[in-house]
């Protein structure tokens, strides 16, 4: 059953005040559900908490964090995976009235000192001694960092006691508390609407980040939000392995609390596919490169299996792409394609809704565009994957398609409560309380980019056709070539991985060239799986798999079937695949998986010259 939707005029002032009523209200029911090692071995079981449990646990931190002197809108750090402890540190920092400054696991010391000290953090939570290590290294240019709380902690402590843990931390909060047992009730009705409830900061492609002040009215109000366009109710059970560094997890935090439903968390992108049959979860968010995987690894496993399954396999996805276009249409399928959908469903569809766990009803996807050809897919399987938009700068959630309001294609309607709006040049700009307060220490940037009136310029080209939002790309990211023709990257990109089950990776470029090339990355699994049934390329590496001639066969095959539907100045003339696949660890893809394009242009510029020497390809 669905709580009564919150006006978003009417909205608490924080998620804190969400919080602490839903401990109220629900204490005995389900909140989080997280792995944990069982006996030795890899051997792991999922463990649950109560609301009442987790609210326990939070204030014990809230309280924690105020012994150690944290007052309103302090900056804590947190630099740590996603994972349940995570998830209470911010809960306890946002109850302590503080603010949560987020550290992907994978910075280096060297970022993360920078983020810290310019944030002004007075305390940090770390994941493990990799992460203190990463801390201590850099301790002298801390700044204001005076103590850190590790969650696992397996070494000696500091002479200093620089150093505690999060069990220590939840002691001296509980101790507190047995004094002062209303402290976190009053420390969280103090909390105002424009104070500092996160300071994010953007993982740019160059330079240093930017942190993105976010106060505590922009959650309370993605939380709202959620609620009025009815997405989820209390009996739904999310799977969330989004990165909480990032705005999209926090959304999907916030909403999760003020509605009230379970989440399973854990962190591990490796372990998603063996999670999801046992979680069993109703949704998730992800990003696409997550869906395309998955896109791949179907189409590449059933094509190994050939004869009469693949032809079923092929039969019942045709069935189901005419079946999502009809629905798309708004039209009534025919009594004979509804049979034919049962059919398919049966045979087909059921089994590959089983590798999900067979109860997920949809899917959210931000963070990137999705492929057009890998949404249909989904949607034809009868597992929905409502496109959404949004940026850090506001706060992830802009724009989202609904279960009653679906186009492909684009990346859905107007959040209630937000403005969008088109400019002269085609840039899309957004307005409302989902946007952030500033660029924190750079009012420079910050006038770049927001208006006196409130409006925030996304820097996505976009359009708005019947209320629904398609973005067409990234201002910056528009190519001119040589011949004064403009090419969207992204749309071609996103075509090719619809076609093509064996690519990780694509980067058009063609900036002030003759024609467009392509960087090209395999993906791992599909192209495993490919080479596995030629007994030539069984026991190939990957990078003898990327240089050989078979593979370079099959990537050219791809790009025509492309090309025949691009546009002469859009066509890929040369490729190039690359001896790996793009990684966050390597520097080319942020945490949420986006390429950063110029740092790749900038790492493979030699490769890409050499497409154009000597050439007179027009």
């Amino acid at each position: 059953m669905s709580p009564e939707p919150v006006g978003i005029d009417n909205r608490p002032p924080s998620i804190a005040v969400d919080f602490l009523e839903r401990i109220r209200a629900t204490p005995e029911r389900e909140a989080y559900r997280h792995p944990v090692p069982v006996g030795d071995g890899d051997r792991e079981e999922w463990r649950s908490l109560t609301w009442g449990q987790a609210g326990d646990r939070a204030k014990a931190i809230a309280a924690g964090l105020v012994v150690l002197g944290v007052e309103p809108e302090d900056r804590v750090a947190i630099v740590a995976e996603t994972r349940l402890e995570w998830v209470l540190a911010d809960l306890g920092i946002m109850c302590a009235g503080a603010a949560t400054t987020t550290v992907y696991p994978t910075t280096n010391a060297d970022e993360a000192t920078f983020i810290l000290a310019d944030s002004g953090s007075v305390v940090a939570f770390a994941a493990d001694d990799a992460q203190l290590a990463k801390l201590s290294g850099e301790r002298a240019a801390l700044g204001a960092v005076r103590k850190v709380i590790v969650f696992d902690h397996a070494t000696d402590r500091d002479a200093d006691d620089w150093v505690i843990t999060l069990a220590e931390l939840e002691g001296l909060g509980r101790a507190r508390l047995d004094k002062e047992p209303d402290l976190i009730e009053t420390r969280v009705a103090a909390i105002t609407r424009d104070q500092l409830a996160t300071l994010i900061y953007t993982s740019g492609t160059t330079g240093r980040p930017k942190g993105v002040r976010l106060a505590h009215d922009t959650w309370a109000y993605q939380a709202a939000a959620q609620v009025a366009m009815g997405l989820t109710d209390t009996d739904e059970l999310q799977y969330l392995w989004l990165p909480l560094a990032h705005c999209y997890g926090k959304v999907m935090m916030s909403g999760q609390i003020r509605i009230g439903y379970p989440t399973a968390i854990d962190g591990r992108i490796p372990k998603l596919i063996t999670n999801l049959p046992i979680v069993r979860p109703t949704f998730m968010a992800a990003a696409p490169r997550v869906f395309e995987k998955v896109y791949n690894s179907v189409q590449v496993r059933m094509r190994a299996e050939g004869g009469l399954k693949y032809k079923i396999f092929r039969w019942a996805i045709g069935v189901g792409r005419e079946m999502s276009r009809t629905r798309q249409a708004g039209r009534t399928p025919s009594a004979l394609l509804n049979a034919e959908y049962r059919l398919a469903d049966r045979l087909v569809f059921a089994k590959l809704r089983d590798l999900f766990g067979g109860r997920l009803k949809g899917c959210i996807s931000g963070s990137v565009a999705l492929s057009s050809d890998v949404a249909e897919f989904f949607d034809a399987i009868g597992i929905p994957i409502l496109e959404a938009y949004g940026l850090t700068e506001a706060s992830a959630g802009s724009s989202v398609n609904r279960y009653d309001a679906h186009r492909i294609g684009t990346v859905g309607l107007v959040l209630p409560g937000s403005e969008l709006r088109i400019a002269e040049d085609g840039e899309l700009l957004v307005r409302g309380p989902a946007v952030m307060q500033g660029y924190h220490n750079n009012p420079e940037a910050t006038a770049e980019v927001l208006t006196e009136d409130g409006w925030l310029h996304t820097g996505d080209i976009a359009v708005i056709e019947d209320g629904f939002l398609r973005i067409t790309d990234r201002k910056k990211d528009l190519i001119k070539t040589s011949g004064g023709k403009y090419v969207a990257p992204s749309e071609i990109e996103g075509r090719f991985k619809g076609i093509c089950p064996y690519v990780g990776n694509i980067l058009v470029h063609g900036e002030s060239r003759n024609f467009c090339s392509a960087l090209i990355t395999l993906d791992p699994d599909a192209i495993r799986g490919w080479a596995a049934e030629q007994p030539a390329l069984r026991d190939k590496s990957y990078e003898e798999l990327a240089g050989s001639a078979e593979a370079r066969a099959l990537i050219s095959d791809c790009l025509d079937e492309l090309n025949a539907g691009l546009q002469r100045w859009q066509t890929v003339k040369k490729f190039a695949i690359l001896p790996r696949d793009l990684s966050v660890e390597h520097g080319e893809l942020t945490p949420s998986l986006k390429v950063k394009r110029r740092a790749v242009e900038q790492q493979y510029a030699e490769l890409l010259e050499d497409m154009y020497k000597g050439t007179l390809v027009t």
